[in-house]
């Protein structure tokens, strides 16, 4: 069955502009035109449509382009894992912002060793534990949310427990799309021993990926759907 433009901006709520860029970016199939010069689409580009709405949410628009022409391509299995990365990378910061709620309810805010001394650490060190790119820290140390001391005898940077939570805490609402300069509010209450909104804020973002999370369950159910209509459509053909 062919549909109007009209007809499927309506049912998507988006303007017939968006359903022209979509085609622009090489992200449909292509478009036939009929006689009198305007678009005839099908199902499957309602399905390609709607996969994209539902993705984009979720996935961010980068993210879908990026599968949906693999899947132009035929590149299925390559679409998929591209998906899977990404809730990878979801997962690790669904895994930050729980281990900075579990630093941040500790009664000990300054973490000791056995031996009862504060343990320094590298950023190297640092950058595995929190699973937060060295480049990233650095970027944070230029930008004043952290301040890092300097080992006497090599001039290599040293963090102390006490950074190690704040560069956590930095990780975590960066991920929930918070502001550096709301960052610094927190970090700031923070450093006067106000944990509580630190705690807030930490919860609140691990919220904010798990609603991620369920807006990309949502667009891997329709990507599903859309990967059997190609196939089926593929079958027909042969």
């Amino acid at each position: 069955m062919n549909l109007r433009p009209i007809d499927i901006a309506k049912k998507l709520e988006i303007s017939t502009s968006a359903l022209r860029h979509y085609e622009d970016w090489g992200i449909i199939p292509p478009v036939e035109r009929g006689p009198n010069g305007y678009r005839i689409y099908t199902e499957l580009h309602v399905a390609y449509f709607e996969c994209i709405r539902a993705m984009s949410l979720g996935f961010g628009m980068d993210t879908t382009k990026a599968v949906l022409k693999k899947l132009l391509k035929k590149e299925v299995d390559e679409a998929l894992w591209m998906v899977n990365e990404a809730q990878a990378e979801l997962h690790k910061e669904r895994q930050k912002a729980e281990k900075t709620i579990q630093i941040l309810d500790t009664k000990e805010l300054d973490h000791l060793d056995t031996r009862g001394k504060k343990r320094w650490m590298t950023i190297g060190e640092i950058a595995k534990e929190t699973m937060i790119p060295a480049s990233a820290i650095r970027h944070w140390e230029k930008r004043g949310l952290i301040e890092v001391s300097r080992n006497p005898d090599n001039g290599y940077r040293s963090f102390s427990p006490a950074q190690i939570r704040r560069i956590l805490i930095i990780g975590t609402l960066r991920a929930a799309v918070w502001s550096l300069d709301f960052i610094k509010e927190v970090i700031r209450e923070l450093d006067h021993n106000n944990l509580e909104q630190a705690r807030r804020m930490a919860r609140d973002s691990l919220q904010y990926l798990n609603g991620v999370n369920r807006m990309r369950m949502r667009g891997i159910r329709y990507l599903d759907r859309l990967i059997g209509l190609t196939e089926a459509e593929e079958q027909k053909g042969t």
